[in-house]
């Protein structure tokens, strides 16, 4: 998550949707601001305390963190936006992203099927700490309650589009958006990677996403 005073937005970092991309961008920014100066004290004395003093927000973190720990006035005047991704075509970017980052953790896993089998297995109790891509992407953008509090969805299949606009809302010059930690070894559509049974575990797990973001399966 980056929150910026200077122009007043706060950027909701969903995994695998671009974000790294976003943040590169988004970044350059904070030196423009002059609140910057006084948070980046606060964000070293968090990462000095393990991040016990509660001074930075997580990089993942959902729109209600920000929501519970921010003024109501100054929340309420930000211009939240995220940026959201196919639920399938997510899988296959974290499925390479690991192969790529931390290949251990797919020790056994001869391929991409095995792979959702695994993750989605309901006798894992826990299943974050092997791939933070599990969280629902709506859960980023709702309250308590199940409302969406962002005022803007990007997508990913739209980013560049969607990012400019972005940038006309916050009156931030255009930029060009790089694009970050490229798999260069997946094939193009996503589709060609499915079996019946992962297809339907994907469309399982997600079912919130799928139907409250509009995706398919095409």
């Amino acid at each position: 998550m980056l929150l910026n005073h200077r122009y007043r937005f706060l950027y909701i970092h969903i995994a695998k949707t671009g974000g790294t991309s976003v943040r590169s961008v988004l970044n350059k920014l904070r030196w423009r601001d002059p609140m910057y100066y006084l948070m980046l004290p606060c964000h070293k004395l968090s990462n000095f305390s393990g991040h016990t003093t509660g001074t930075k927000f997580p990089r993942h973190c959902g729109a209600i963190t920000a929501k519970e720990m921010l003024p109501d006035a100054f929340f309420n005047q930000l211009f939240k936006f995220a940026f959201v991704r196919n639920p399938w075509d997510l899988q296959v970017s974290s499925y390479h992203h690991i192969q790529r980052e931390k290949p251990a953790l797919l020790k056994g896993i001869n391929n991409f099927n095995e792979f959702i089998t695994y993750k989605f297995d309901p006798q894992r109790p826990y299943i974050f700490h092997f791939d933070i891509a599990t969280k629902l992407q709506s859960d980023h953008l709702i309250d308590l309650y199940g409302n969406i509090i962002v005022d803007y969805i990007g997508r990913y299949e739209t980013l560049n589009e969607d990012f400019n606009a972005i940038g006309k809302r916050c009156g931030i010059k255009t930029l060009s958006l790089p694009h970050k930690r490229k798999a260069n070894n997946r094939q193009a559509d996503y589709r060609h990677y499915y079996n019946d049974d992962s297809l339907e575990a994907v469309a399982r797990h997600y079912q919130r996403d799928i139907e409250l973001l509009n995706y398919q399966f095409e």
